[in-house]
């Protein structure tokens, strides 16, 4: 069944956080729904739309920035109270926006994952978990990991609420009170959980089952029981799409079978099905131009006519409704329908006329203002989502930069050698600076220059292991007077290695050992300077093992560390080289004497040369089919056609425009390798 939908915008408000915005249980089986929204302004921002126009039904002051909004109520009943949660303090609203609750949950961090279930307050912060009953503090727990989301299932085969962390680490933590029940393994950092086949809140859920979506893209369900839980599928991220930020169920397609709304952090917005089989199929998708913090399935804009709703990023409520943009009727219904546009036409001129005539008083104001002799410069402020994430496919590091307003240009400078690698997404003409690496340390100046209207910007770099420093945005949106703003990401000294739940352990692993009179905190410290996706919290417990896992050249890494003692094992030695470089540095910053130790297996290194040779292999077939490409095609324009090529040559023609796109995405890739084994050489003449 295919399916049709036409995007309509309703209003914008301020920048907005993952989920927060919800629709409000419907009065009549095909009513519209209003629709609740709060933004960075600390607004919340109640709607129902009428005759095509948005009515306001209440509207709080400004305050604290909003990060997460929840809808409850008593159990049985609708679920038609708002809560949203700002710094530490939880509110609570009525439909009618009346405040009936302010709640203070005392936590030193900020709240940024909330659920409501009947009396029950479920709240996160960066690693803190806390339940409260009727405000009465009930459960607690410390996350091993950050919290980027909670859930909690409730049924008749679950003798408990049973709440559920999806915690960075890649892992979902079921609590049992204040008490870890068990972890779920999943395919990457889970970054939002979701109910599955609830009916749009108007009754309390019961259910088993959990959605979950991923920052690298990935959407499965698991069924969750007492003691432990099955995965019921999973759907991999092929088409290199970007991070999930929310989920939803409502059945849009309209066969009695709810279906999995979903929003993407690059403004794709996708809608997945269930044939005969149990697991879903993409039925319809869409690309807004900035991220999807929040999406819902309901009727807003005209009774008995579903809809997806988003809100982005900057703050856009956007409906995709089944409601036909064009309906074919007879001649009356046409006037009729044409006055109804004229109309809102008209309101939309007024509107801009007045908006223009506001623009003209602001510029006279603001040039006076700035002539006067006690004149302040007042530097416009502005918001900026960034993520500087490591893509395991092909091993580069995603930087994604979403500002409120339009991008004029972007300043990349590095102090360690990386490569910019080419994304089809970005529009914005790039150009390089020279740069002279000796006395400024700078190994990379590049400037992007943005089209009109464009407020997002993906890039992709990759680093060199074992060479870190920093990589430094600086941002300038169209805004008068010109401002910039400068974000840092950190380029680590194994900056390619991601975490992963286990290792092979019969692979030839090499031993680095070290013993001092060092805390377990400052151990910790060092990892998280040398491997990325670590906590930067100091873990609990006495003692910790991390597992990683090279994107670039698939070996791996085991850390295991304590007071006192640390013991890293790998396949690579050269992994072994690096950590030892660095952690020595790192403690005689701190004047700790370390004892170092190694463990070298000669296996190691063919092992790892076996593990390269097919990379390298592949990149020097690579770059030679493409340098025969300009050959052939001459010689195909000389001959007239390319029968007499023998047919090696003739699939390099076919496939030229694939080879040398790769080729282009893929640039230094073979000195990369070289690198590497050069590096390996050296490593294993080192330590042996």
């Amino acid at each position: 069944m295919e399916l049709h939908l036409n995007r309509v915008d309703y209003i914008q408000v301020g920048v907005t956080s993952q989920k927060t915005m919800k629709l409000l249980p419907a009065l009549g089986k095909k009513a519209t729904q209003k629709v609740a929204i709060a933004d960075h302004d600390g607004i919340l921002t109640c709607f129902g739309m009428k005759k095509g126009e948005a009515v306001p039904v209440f509207k709080t002051l400004p305050g604290q920035k909003i990060a997460r909004m929840d809808l409850g109520g008593a159990v049985g009943t609708p679920q038609e109270k708002i809560f949203v949660c700002s710094g530490s303090q939880v509110r609570g609203f009525t439909k009618k926006g009346k405040q009936f609750l302010t709640f203070e949950a005392n936590l030193t961090e900020t709240i940024n994952a909330m659920h409501v279930s009947g009396a029950d307050l479920f709240v996160c912060a960066s690693y803190i978990y806390n339940h409260y009953c009727d405000c009465k503090d009930q459960d607690y727990y410390l996350s091993g990991d950050k919290i980027n989301d909670i859930m909690c299932l409730s049924s008749e085969n679950l003798t408990r609420l049973v709440p559920v962390l999806a915690c960075q680490d890649r892992v979902l933590r079921v609590l049992q009170g204040s008490e870890l029940a068990y972890e779920i393994e999943v395919p990457g950092p889970p970054s939002v959980l979701e109910l599955f086949n609830k009916d749009g809140g108007n009754d309390f859920f019961t259910g088993e089952e959990i959605l979950y979506g991923t920052t690298d893209g990935k959407i499965g369900l698991v069924q969750i029981g007492e003691r432990s839980a099955a995965t019921k599928w999973e759907i991999d991220n092929d088409k290199k799409k970007g991070g999930i930020l929310c989920i939803d169920t409502y059945d849009i397609i309209g066969d009695g079978v709810n279906d999995i709304l979903v929003g993407r952090d690059d403004g794709t917005v996708e809608v997945y099905g269930f044939d005969s089989s149990s697991e879903p199929t993409l039925r319809f998708d869409h690309i807004l131009s900035e991220s999807v913090t929040s999406i819902q399935g309901g009727c807003v804009g005209k009774e008995s006519y579903d809809e997806v709703l988003t809100a982005t990023y900057t703050g856009w409520v956007t409906g995709l409704t089944t409601e036909p943009q064009k309906a074919e009727a007879g001649p009356g219904d046409e006037v009729r329908m044409s006055k109804e546009t004229q109309s809102k036409v008209e309101a939309l001129r007024a509107e801009l006329e007045q908006l223009q005539v506001k623009v003209l008083q602001g510029r006279e104001q603001y040039q006076q203002t700035s002539q006067s002799s006690t004149a302040v410069s007042a530097v416009p402020v502005f918001s900026i989502n960034d993520k500087f994430t490591l893509c395991q496919d092909d091993a580069s590091y995603s930087l994604t930069l979403e500002v409120q307003t339009a991008i004029d240009n972007l300043l990349l400078q590095s102090d360690v050698p990386i490569d910019l690698l080419d994304v089809d997404k970005n529009s914005a003409v790039v150009s390089f600076s020279e740069c002279d690496s000796e006395p400024n340390g700078n190994f990379l100046l590049a400037t992007y220059r943005c089209q009109a209207n464009t407020t997002r910007l993906e890039l992709k770099v990759r680093s060199i292991e074992g060479q870190y420093g920093t990589l430094q945005a600086y941002i300038t949106p169209r805004l008068q007077p010109k401002t910039c703003q400068v974000r840092q990401y950190q380029i680590k000294p194994l900056s390619l290695h991601q975490r992963t739940h286990s290792i092979d352990q019969d692979r030839p692993m090499n031993r680095l050992s070290l013993v001092g009179q060092f805390s377990f905190a400052e151990i910790h410290s060092w990892v998280v300077f040398c491997l990325p996706e670590v906590p930067e919290k100091t873990p609990a417990g006495e003692s910790i093992t991390f597992y990683f896992h090279n994107t670039f050249l698939g070996t791996q890494l085991e850390a295991n560390y304590c007071k006192g003692e640390g013991h890293f094992r790998s396949d690579n030695i050269s992994t072994i080289s690096i950590l030892s470089d660095v952690l020595s540095k790192e403690a005689t910053k701190r004047k700790i004497n370390l004892n170092i130790s190694y463990d070298i297996n000669d296996d190691s290194v063919s092992h790892t040369l076996k593990m390269i040779h097919p990379k390298l292999e592949y990149q020097l077939l690579l770059a030679r089919k493409v340098q025969l490409i300009d050959a052939l095609k001459e010689l195909q324009v000389h001959e007239g056609n390319a029968d007499f090529l023998i047919p090696e040559y003739r699939n390099i023609l076919d496939e030229s425009a694939n080879l040398l796109e790769e080729y282009k995405k893929q640039p230094a890739h073979l000195e990369r390798l070289y690198g590497t084994v050069i590096s390996l050489a050296v490593s294993s003449l080192s330590e042996s």
